[in-house]
């Protein structure tokens, strides 16, 4: 397929890496034109001046950018020079009202686009595991998932437009609620005296078990927190949150409380941090990065 891919950072570079693996015809396009220029030395892509020249003629556009501004200004840039039916899939992080209101104006092109954030994080890109969660219309997801496949290990229709950001919100809501959780759990450990070690090995196997604590636990007692995904994003994303939650009446007062601890971490200066740093606001400690 031919495929235009723009935004390849630390997320997009990977995933468009493994389209060209997979066989694809694979146009990258980045803000800053050295980053397109090294991921097509290193990857054997080609890479492009524009998000048009990037879209010219493709039958699939993927961004993977920064925000809801980012996935306008490229929707619109690149939706005339696409091929008639070509499909749009969104990988960023969006609010669900972008998402639609470019599902609306690629429908209006004979376009379709897709909103299909990713979890899974830096190394999931990189090993081609990540989880898709998609809003859109059905047919014209299930003729790009087998594209989608070769950076992916699960792609999950959620419903219409805007669904899938709708999904990754719930996503988001679900990791802050347990990461400060964790992070507490550390720190009572630590203050009580106790073997962080020896506490991890007694509780890891029971009911407290979880993603967050076999890979965190014992980075979060080491004061480590270089683990990719970044206290600026994240905060990106439960702004999003909080903005769906408001609109729509859901009662969030645990997200709203630890995004006002992800504040504190920037105001630390941990803004790229990883997520885990709301157990550095417990420690009296700077992190050893």
């Amino acid at each position: 397929m031919k495929i235009g891919f723009a935004g390849l950072g630390v997320m997009g570079g990977p995933m468009a890496r493994h389209l060209v693996a997979a066989g694809h015809e694979v146009t990258g396009y980045n803000r800053s034109p050295d980053k397109a220029q090294a991921w097509a030395s290193a990857t054997g892509g080609r890479f492009a001046g524009s998000e048009a020249e990037a879209a010219d003629g493709a039958d699939l556009l993927i961004l993977c950018v920064g925000n809801d501004d980012d996935v306008r200004a490229v929707t619109i840039g690149a939706l005339p020079h696409l091929a008639a039916g070509a499909v749009i899939v969104d990988h960023t992080t969006t609010s669900a009202r972008v998402a639609r209101e470019m599902a609306a104006l690629a429908a209006g092109q004979g376009r379709e686009f897709i909103d299909a954030p990713v979890s899974g994080g830096q190394a999931g890109a990189e090993n081609g595991q990540l989880s898709v969660m998609a809003g859109g219309e059905p047919a014209a997801l299930a003729r790009v998932e087998p594209v989608l496949m070769a950076y992916s290990k699960a792609v999950k229709h959620m419903g219409p437009s805007g669904s899938g950001q709708l999904t990754k919100m719930v996503n988001q809501i679900a990791i802050a609620g347990v990461v400060q959780g964790l992070a507490e759990a550390v720190h009572f450990a630590e203050v009580a005296g106790l073997d962080t070690d020896a506490a991890f090995e007694a509780i890891s196997r029971g009911a407290a078990q979880s993603w967050q604590m076999d890979n965190r636990w014992k980075t979060m007692a080491e004061g480590k927190f270089d683990f990719g995904f970044a206290v600026d994003w994240m905060r990106k994303d439960l702004g999003l949150v909080l903005d769906e939650a408001r609109a729509n009446g859901a009662h969030l007062s645990l997200t709203a409380l630890v995004d006002q601890f992800y504040s504190e971490v920037q105001a630390m200066g941990g803004a790229r941090w990883d997520t885990s740093s709301l157990a550095a606001r417990l420690q009296d400690r700077k992190p050893r990065v």
